[in-house]
């Protein structure tokens, strides 16, 4: 089991999806960009695993699990970035180069444009860097941070190896430096989680594939249905999106390092068996690894609110495989866990059930009207 006290105060979701391929004699630079959940000072520390979390795609290159080969992290900084720093998107980097010489106290130039932010060092066990081995589970010591709820915190991270894990679907701003310049490049390690010491009633994880991580909505809204929920929910609780792009019942049941993560939190809102019904699972594979899976959360003592699998616009034999796990886990699953939320009466075409209303990936305001029904349900049950 990981051993990590700290709460997640971000919604936005990072795993290791993939790796790239570099020379390991070259340091690379990197920055990504999360938004504060809670604002306040807490003491922060991030969590980092050199393991693929789920399967991506077909499974081809890179599968749940996967121990990734040793890599260096020579150095990692943060900085305070203020809320309205992407209005013109995320492509364009908000800095100007590397380090920008002295650190100006302005967040803006006189051309609109931001200027360097303040970065502080991040240290791991009183070092500056740290040689990440392979398959290891590590978090950095503790810092201080101070942001209002809205605003980023900016992780930079200089390293090198020759395979790297990164979020290839990742929706957050993430930077690499070369040439003398920024570029937007999602080829940068990501920590698993930006936790900090803030005291919360309970733990909310969102174990779920694409949908869950939030494509379908504009990169870097947080208008995803979950973080639309977590507004409703409020302050009491803390929120870890563990969303991922493809990923799979099928890596949930295997019991790995994905499981791991939400088996730091209190409840779990678990959406997940889309990817295995497209990669070409039987429905009874599904139905068994959506059994073991709410069946290790619930034996850990877990709370677990369960949705149907949504509508993807399916077709010829995939329909019928979708509503047998559907009712599947309408009738079965639902004496298992705490609830079961149906998604489809949400986001189902009036016509055709199977047809997603609001696009396989929902937009947002289908992210929206889930997340406000899916509040009313859980207020009526009193879950929470």
């Amino acid at each position: 089991m990981i051993d990590y006290r700290y709460t997640s105060n971000t919604l936005g979701a990072s795993a290791n999806q993939l790796y790239f391929e570099a020379d390991p004699e070259y340091m690379l630079t990197g920055r990504v960009f999360y938004k504060i959940t809670q604002g306040g000072k807490y003491r922060y520390s991030l969590l980092f695993n050199n393991i693929i979390d789920s399967t991506y795609s077909d499974g081809s290159k890179s599968k749940s699990n996967r121990i990734m080969k040793e890599w260096t992290i020579h150095s990692a900084r943060y900085a305070k970035y203020s809320a309205d720093i992407f209005k013109n998107g995320i492509t364009e980097p908000p800095f100007r180069s590397s380090y920008g010489g002295a650190a100006i106290a302005r967040e803006h130039g006189i051309d609109g444009v931001p200027f360097e932010a303040e970065f502080q060092p991040i240290s791991f066990d009183g070092k500056i860097g740290k040689r990440v081995s392979p398959g290891e589970i590590f978090e950095t010591d503790e810092f201080e941070f101070y942001a209002e709820s809205g605003e980023y915190i900016c992780i930079e991270l200089v390293f090198s190896g020759t395979e790297i894990p990164y979020h290839e679907e990742s929706l957050l701003p993430i930077y690499r430096f070369r040439g003398g310049k920024w570029f937007y490049d999602k080829r940068v390690p990501l920590p698993a989680c930006i936790g900090c010491d803030r005291t919360v009633n309970r733990r909310i994880g969102f174990l779920g594939d694409s949908i869950t991580q939030g494509i379908g909505t504009r990169e870097n809204s947080y208008l995803h249905w979950n973080s639309r929920l977590a507004e409703m929910l409020g302050n009491g609780y803390s929120y870890w999106n563990l969303g991922i792009g493809y990923a799979r019942a099928d890596d949930a049941a295997s019991a790995g390092i994905w499981l791991e993560k939400a088996l730091l939190c209190d409840i779990l809102f678990v959406c997940i068996g889309v990817n295995d019904l497209l990669q070409g699972f039987s429905a009874d594979d599904i139905k068994r690894n959506l059994f073991k899976t709410v069946t290790l959360l619930k034996d850990a003592g877990k709370k677990v609110i369960l949705q149907t699998l949504p509508p993807f616009d399916y077709c010829g034999s995939k329909i019928a495989e979708w509503e047998d796990i559907n009712e599947y886990i309408l009738t079965v699953l639902n004496n298992k866990v705490d609830f079961v939320f149906d998604c489809v009466e949400i986001l189902g075409a009036e016509e055709a059930r199977h047809n997603a209303k609001y696009g396989g990936h929902p937009n947002e305001k289908g992210c929206e009207i889930w997340a406000e029904a899916l509040f009313k349900g859980i207020k009526q049950k009193e879950l929470l």
